[in-house]
């Protein structure tokens, strides 16, 4: 799938949306049969607008059968590009559910070297748009936004671009800070395939930029449809960049649609995650396999049979 027409459709904020003890999985409750229909997913299972546009048409008729249908959780990539008072009303009705905004993007460049090149007018433009998601993260309760850094600049070292990276991601945090909204910009790696040469595209690479940044408004978002692509060793790559990973991302590799369609075992993944404390986010950023209201029951069927226990 096209990111960018698709983007159309963990310290910070973890222990808000925690919802109860942990409680470790065994072998035996991975093995539970799915829950009825109805039932609130274990999971932070977050869909977006249009994923079941053929069971409700408008935007809030959409978060209500998501709601009935068990989701607790929402993504809008695009958020941040609605009308004030639209942002508004979602946000009243997301309350009104009790369901919790994911990640919308604050930036998203794929064309420039917005981050690698450290060009002051890029800079400029990168902190203008933060700080127009600190005030979209106000309006919608949204505690993530997620960040692609733009591309390489050929002509400068990896080590400068790195260097430049965090600098300006460093000028983030502090527009959070003077903010005074719990906002977490989430670094989103993306694969080659579908975006070649782009600045980050590795777990390790993430991980390296915000241990140096070294802030809460700046963490990890971990797609595992793009790292699937990359690199694969999802689970190994989760441990090691744990203390960094602020949000989680859903695609079944190949064809980016619901667990159940690809190669990813989500359902193990999923207890890991569960296993090892968190409590966050899954944004279900990917399409729907089958067409119409079949489809869309299907998918919602693929996350029953995938929920952590």
């Amino acid at each position: 799938m096209d990111r960018r027409r698709f983007l159309v459709s963990g310290a910070t904020g973890l222990a808000a949306v925690a919802a109860s003890p942990l409680k470790p999985l065994t072998a035996a409750s991975r093995r539970q049969p799915p829950k009825p229909r109805g039932e609130p997913f274990t999971a932070l299972f977050a869909p977006h607008f249009g994923m079941f546009q053929h069971h409700a048409k408008s935007d809030d008729d959409q978060l209500q059968f998501a709601f009935d249908e068990g989701f607790r959780a929402w993504e809008d990539n695009w958020m941040a590009r609605r009308e004030t008072a639209e942002q508004e009303r979602l946000a009243a009705k997301m309350q009104q559910l009790g369901i919790t905004m994911g990640v919308f993007v604050a930036h998203a460049d794929f064309g420039k070297p917005s981050f690698a090149k450290g060009d002051a007018g890029d800079r400029d433009r990168v902190l203008g748009e933060i700080a127009n998601a600190c005030e979209v993260a106000k309006r919608v309760n949204a505690k993530w936004c997620t960040v692609v850094p733009g591309t390489i600049e050929p002509r400068l070292d990896p080590g400068y671009q790195t260097a430049n990276a965090i600098d300006l991601l460093k000028r983030c945090c502090d527009v959070i800070d003077k903010s005074g909204v719990d906002l977490c910009m989430v670094l989103e790696a993306l694969n080659f395939r579908d975006h070649p040469n782009l600045f980050l595209t590795r777990i390790s690479q993430g991980y390296e930029i915000c241990r140096a940044v070294a802030s809460p408004h700046c963490k990890l978002l971990d797609d595992l449809y793009h790292q699937q692509v990359t690199e694969g060793n999802l689970i190994p790559n989760i441990d090691r960049a744990w203390d960094e990973i602020g949000y989680y991302q859903i695609g079944d590799n190949p064809g980016r649609k619901e667990p159940g369609t690809g190669e990813v075992n989500f359902k193990n993944v999923f207890a890991h995650v569960h296993e090892k404390g968190f409590r966050g986010v899954f944004g279900m950023e990917h399409g729907n396999a089958q067409g119409g209201k079949e489809g869309e029951r299907a998918l919602i069927e693929a996350y029953r049979a995938v929920d952590i226990g």
